[in-house]
């Protein structure tokens, strides 16, 4: 059994005092049970099943833009028509989790990832077969709704079975799974479509989702606190039970004698708009919007790669997605590094709070100076600390990628790659760092509030590449990539305000619900 001491806000109210049996065991309180009953080992393969489940919204579209051109061709379209299939899947990408992350919070983390995947599955063998333009477009915002979802509901597992200390690491880790098909899916994409038609890739699709989906109602418990707790009490609904328990352990072997048995988490009801409300609420909206700007400017530079490769260096099909590895090794790099600073920041953090804590509430009880902890720590500066960082970095790479490309005569090819290296580093940094501070703010609607952030970083990220295309045309590459950065530069007020305001406003939010309660 894990050992490891819950640092998350309770599931309950704190034990009373006032039934204690003599004065001396007043200021004692009982052991609460382990935040989760999953230990490191058990993590790891949860956070590994969940972060391939991610991989599933990068693949359905990275993998499918070498194949643009030979869809077009097939179907006898524009190649700007089968380009809005890219738009429309942005777009739905974002909408999709809205649903399926409040679904989750309350049905269940594997009901919905068995919706998710079923749904994923049919859209794929739809459009294997597609003999049209309409049903093209139809099936490919289908297919978004069901692949999209899973960052949100993965979001939310990690939210369910790990604390603060240790998040950041974990959430290290599921965002080099979804981005992992940003390096290689553009690769595979070429190679199907190039040998086996453009309809090889949604088989492929449909096979690899498939195989996973067994895999996952084999191996992942459930994790949503108000139906498992801590991991420990098994549900009667066959949907969140799973073949496999052979780690999901009952509350009455794991339980310590002297420990209180471990309290569901409230129950709530499927609320579709919740996600919406976290995007327009104050303590999260400022961060929220600062991050889709430059997820947005970083899918802009993605999406202007290929042509801008082809025409300015000349670069072949296969060429062309070999320059994106690049973008996507740097992704995967910087995650798994700012997972680890994440955690020593926080722990960094942590102990100079608690030290401070103790020595100005020493005469306070322990119970008190917990209540403490958890409303005064400073989360912010646990967790936002290297935004700037990371922001100046990509402002300063996409400039060398817009001004080396603007010269493709003067300046080597090597020059803009390494460019695009250095954006997918911080731009995913950036997303690992602001994903895991919402899981945190927001811990018993994590599927919700990582839906909320999906949501804006897609649609605005629709937007940036509908006209990206067309700014290089009217003012050069240089100066629509100097717009770009001047453009995230005023965003960081975002942050600036986050670090300011927030702690004061989740305080005052906190305070209101207790008085609703």
């Amino acid at each position: 059994m894990s050992t490891e001491t819950r640092k998350d806000p309770p599931l309950s109210g704190a034990p009373s005092l006032s039934n204690a049996p003599d004065s001396a065991s007043q200021d004692q309180i009982a052991p609460e049970p382990p935040y989760s009953i999953f230990d490191k080992r058990q993590k790891w393969l949860i956070v590994a099943l969940v972060s391939t489940a991610a991989t599933f919204s990068g693949f359905a579209s990275n993998i499918y833009f070498p194949a643009l051109p030979t869809i077009a061709d097939d179907l006898n379209v524009s190649l700007e028509l089968v380009n809005l299939t890219v738009t429309s899947y942005l777009i739905f990408q974002g909408i999709a989790p809205s649903l399926w992350g409040p679904v989750s919070d309350v049905r269940g983390r594997r009901v919905a990832y068995v919706g998710t995947f079923i749904v994923f599955i049919g859209a794929c063998i739809g459009l294997a077969e597609t003999k049209n333009y309409a049903t093209l477009i139809v099936l490919r915002c289908l297919q978004s709704t069901g692949s999209a979802s899973t960052i949100a509901i993965g979001s939310g597992v990690i939210g369910d079975i790990t604390t603060r200390a240790e998040r950041g690491g974990f959430m290290g880790i599921f965002q080099a799974g979804l981005l992992a098909p940003v390096a290689i899916g553009p690769v595979i994409g070429g190679a199907l479509a190039g040998s086996l038609g453009w309809r090889s890739v949604f088989w492929f699709l449909m096979i690899y989702a498939a195989v996973f989906l067994l895999i996952l109602i084999f191996l992942l418990p459930e994790t949503l606190r108000s139906i498992v707790a801590n991991g420990s009490v098994l549900s009667s609904n066959p949907m969140t039970r799973f073949p496999l328990q052979t780690y999901q352990k009952l509350s009455k072997v794991e339980t310590d004698p002297d420990t209180p048995p471990p309290q569901l988490a409230a129950k709530k009801h499927v609320d579709i708009f919740g996600p919406f409300r976290i995007l327009i609420s104050k303590q999260a909206a400022p961060i929220i919007l600062f991050l889709a700007i430059y997820y947005a400017v970083w899918q802009m530079s993605i999406t202007a790669m290929s042509s801008l490769f082809k025409d300015r260096y000349g670069l072949t099909e296969i060429q062309i997605g070999l320059t994106f590895i690049a973008n996507g090794v740097g992704s995967i790099i910087g995650t798994l590094i700012t997972g680890k600073i994440l955690n020593i920041d926080y722990g960094r953090v942590k102990a100079s709070f608690e030290t401070r804590v103790s020595a100005d509430v020493e005469e306070e009880s322990a119970l008190s100076r917990s209540k403490s902890n958890q409303e005064d720590f400073p989360l912010e500066k646990a967790r936002l600390r290297l935004v700037p960082v990371f922001s100046v970095l990509q402002c300063l790479s996409l400039l060398l990628f817009g001004w080396t490309i603007q010269f493709p005569h003067r300046v080597h090819i090597a020059v803009p790659i390494v460019s695009t290296f250095i954006t997918g580093w911080t731009a995913v940094s950036m997303q690992s760092v602001i994903m895991t501070y919402l899981v945190d703010v927001y811990h018993d609607k994590s599927a919700g509030a990582s839906a909320s952030l999906n949501l804006a970083r897609c649609l605005f990220a629709a937007g940036g590449t509908s006209i990206v295309k067309p700014l290089i045309n009217a003012v050069g590459v240089g100066l629509t990539f100097t717009i770009c950065a001047i453009v995230q530069v005023v965003a960081l007020i975002g942050p600036l305000i986050q670090w300011k305001f927030a702690a004061g406003w989740r305080k005052k939010a906190a305070a209101r619900d207790v008085q609703d309660a």
